[in-house]
């Protein structure tokens, strides 16, 4: 089938996806790079046309690769690679910033060897500099000279020379040298740690494919129509895949780079290498060996994705780890049985507290509890694959949680706290179904295409899940499907929304295309990755957009990540708030504002007699400080005293974390989610005498 043929044949989507950037994606360069890269391959030209016709066609915005967006995107290319500008020269970015205007004629002529060249350079930027940085590495520097590194890079230019560039890293090697003694490494181990970690990085960089650097290439290109159109290449996709069914086959272990070595940060509860016993948080990885007899090889720099695609394999099949355990030297084999991997902290979880009336004895005679059921929900997820094939009980959100609110019933639950503070979205179809256990039918959501029609998504199952008080608890981090819910909870009265002033404030729905699929129209196609494309937009009943503005809170408790720069507003090239008629629904009488005054106003002083929250607030004054801050000090003096401060916050934080872990899984109860449960209470005990005074 030609291209051009397998073009016109594109299907509609069958499954819509609301995402919202995750922090992971801000150090894209660094988990995307490296290898031997000659000349674009075939696919690679069938692969940027699907992208580029699917784009033109279907994007919400209709937008043409203009010359503005080419600009934009060459310029998101460059930054994505050098983000700091530590490697490419001036001179470079004046080289290719004469092709700005050509980068949209390049893809619609399906060429991307512009950026083969392009990385060509940096990978020889990338080796100039590791040679600096080594020469630097051994000099001895004077901690007692008041210099500073700049750190706000946007308004600063790249090295206009070597001699520039080598002052840039003279300074960042004393920084790092500064930040790895404040952790008492010994001299020559700090050095020998530094030249480990650049000569890692330039080895990884080294080892980026084509499949990398085409993702890299159409991701720069195609967000710079909205930051939420990207290209997946075919590992992403299958990566993505994993987590929306929440189980994968391997050694239920998560894993990280740390100066070229592979470290084990997390052992999975249930997982092949927990049942193993031996493998633990902070051992590395040096060496991988398939089944009982492969040669093990030596894993030691190499990237990350290669090294989780060696430990993964088919359930029931040996893997050997050659493993340094933390703490020692010496290196042990272990050989794990892999298995299918569950991945339950990524499901909903719950716990029932029985919470006394806030500042009163649990034990005292008389004492007023009620039974709080918390809901822990880290994404909006859904086995697609399973859900497309027509199994009848394919793993799903809404599934899970109507379990758990039935098992709150049973136990008699007074009020539900479904806690979506880092929830950064999933399925449409899930924030849909989800949001229908709490009301009893009606409109969920409006869902605006590129011709601007509007079609309304409802809830048409009668009857409700749980149908009493109701907290949805949210921050900037909430996102896509947590703010249609959010959204419709307000909009209908149904119940409070309790968090950070707003949450992220996405308001796209993105579709997720698999390019092979796409295509050629043939059972198990070549896995060629997917495009994820923003074709409509969401609207609550009301007909507000959540675009840029998000879901304001009812009751704002106070909190770091709410000054944080990390909402949709502060992406580049994000779409605009607008607003739609509202949808015809019925409002619940289950948050009137004389309540809600109530809860304010108890809130609020029960925070201004909190230790807690007052060192919470001091945390945020100096949060604000520091980010207004454009360099750091590199006196050893200045640098010490001013982290030392931060560190003592960090320390006491820490102690009281300790006095209030009690190994609890679902939520961490600390002062804050405390004053949480004191709103519930109240919020459960205002609804129930306002019942008693309506009935007299």
């Amino acid at each position: 089938m030609s291209v051009r043929n397998a073009i016109s044949r594109l299907r509609r989507p069958r499954f819509l996806l609301i995402l919202a950037v995750s922090t992971s994606m801000v150090a894209g360069v660094w988990s995307l790079v490296p290898a031997d890269l000659v000349a674009p391959r075939p696919n690679d030209r069938f692969v940027t046309n699907a992208v580029i016709s699917l784009i033109r066609d279907r994007h919400i915005s209709k937008q043409s690769l203009d010359q503005a967006v080419s600009e934009r995107g060459l310029k998101s290319f460059l930054r994505s690679l050098d983000p700091m500008k530590m490697y490419f020269l001036q001179s470079d970015i004046d080289e290719f910033m004469v092709q700005k205007d050509e980068l949209s004629k390049m893809l619609e002529d399906k060429d991307i060897s512009f950026a083969y060249t392009v990385f060509r350079r940096f990978l020889q930027r990338v080796d100039e500099r590791v040679k600096q940085i080594d020469e630097l590495i051994e000099e001895d520097f004077d901690f007692t000279v008041d210099e500073y590194m700049v750190t706000d890079t946007d308004k600063l230019r790249h090295p206009a020379d070597l001699a520039e560039a080598r002052e840039r890293w003279r300074l960042r090697i004393k920084y790092d040298m500064l930040v790895l003694k404040g952790d008492d490494t010994e001299e020559r181990e700090l050095r020998d740690r530094l030249h480990r970690r650049y000569q890692s990085f330039a080895r990884r960089m080294h080892q980026t494919d084509a499949d990398e650097l085409l993702e890299m290439f159409l991701t720069a290109a195609i967000s710079s129509l909205d930051p939420h159109t990207t290209y997946m290449s075919p590992s992403t996709l299958d990566n993505f895949r994993i987590q929306m069914r929440l189980n994968l086959e391997g050694i239920g272990a998560a894993l990280q780079m740390e100066d070229g070595y592979t470290k084990v940060s997390k052992v999975i509860p249930g997982g092949a290498a927990d049942r193993h016993g031996k493998l633990q948080a902070e051992d590395r990885i040096i060496g991988v060996g398939q089944g009982l007899d492969d040669e093990i090889v030596d894993i030691v720099d190499m990237k990350l994705n290669d090294v989780v695609q060696k430990i993964r394999g088919q359930a029931g099949t040996e893997v050997r780890l050659k493993v340094i355990p933390a703490g020692s030297k010496e290196p042990q084999t272990y050989t794990i049985t892999r298995a299918l991997v569950e991945l339950k902290d990524s499901e909903a979880r719950s716990k029932v507290f029985v919470e006394p009336a806030p500042g009163t004895d649990a034990d005292a005679p008389g004492t007023e509890s009620f039974k709080i059921g918390v809901i822990s929900l880290p994404s909006f997820y859904m086995d697609m694959e399973a859900a497309r094939r027509g199994e009848p009980s394919f793993k799903s959100t809404t599934q899970d949680v109507r379990k758990i609110l039935e098992d709150f019933s049973q136990r008699g639950v007074d009020g539900v706290v479904l806690d979506l503070r880092r929830n950064g979205g999933g399925s449409l179809t899930e924030a849909i179904n989800l949001t229908g256990l709490f009301i009893d039918r009606g409109p969920v959501v409006q869902v605006k295409n590129p011709a601007s029609e509007v079609e309304i998504y409802r809830d048409n199952d009668p009857g409700m899940a749980w149908t009493g008080p109701l907290v949805v608890l949210t921050s900037k981090f909430s996102a896509s499907a947590s703010e249609i819910l959010a959204g419709a909870i307000q909009d209908y009265g149904r119940g409070l929304v309790v968090g950070d002033s707003s949450t992220h404030g996405k308001g796209t729905v993105q579709s997720l295309l698999d390019i092979g699929s796409e295509l050629f129209k043939i059972p198990n196609p070549i896995n060629l990755g997917a495009l994820k494309l923003t074709q409509q937009q969401f609207y609550r009943p009301g007909g507000a957009s959540t675009q840029k503005r998000g879901v304001l809170a009812d009751i704002v408790l106070p909190s770091i990540t709410d000054h944080m720069d990390i909402s949709e507003a502060d992406l580049d090239y994000a779409l605009e708030f607008d607003r739609i008629p509202a949808a015809k629904f019925t409002r619940m009488n289950m948050v009137p504002q004389e309540v809600v005054q109530s809860l304010n106003t108890r809130s609020q002083a029960r925070i201004a007699e909190c230790d807690e929250f007052a060192r919470l607030n001091r945390n945020i004054k100096r949060y604000l400080e520091q980010k207004e801050r454009k360099r750091v000090p590199l006196n050893e003096e200045t640098f010490r005293s001013e982290r030392a401060e931060v560190d003592a916050e960090k320390e006491e934080q820490k102690q009281l974390e300790d006095q209030n872990d009690n190994d609890d899984e679902v939520v961490k109860r600390d002062f804050y989610f405390n004053e949480v449960l004191s709103i519930t209470h109240d919020y459960v005990r205002l609804l129930q005498q306002q019942r008693l005074a309506q009935a007299r």
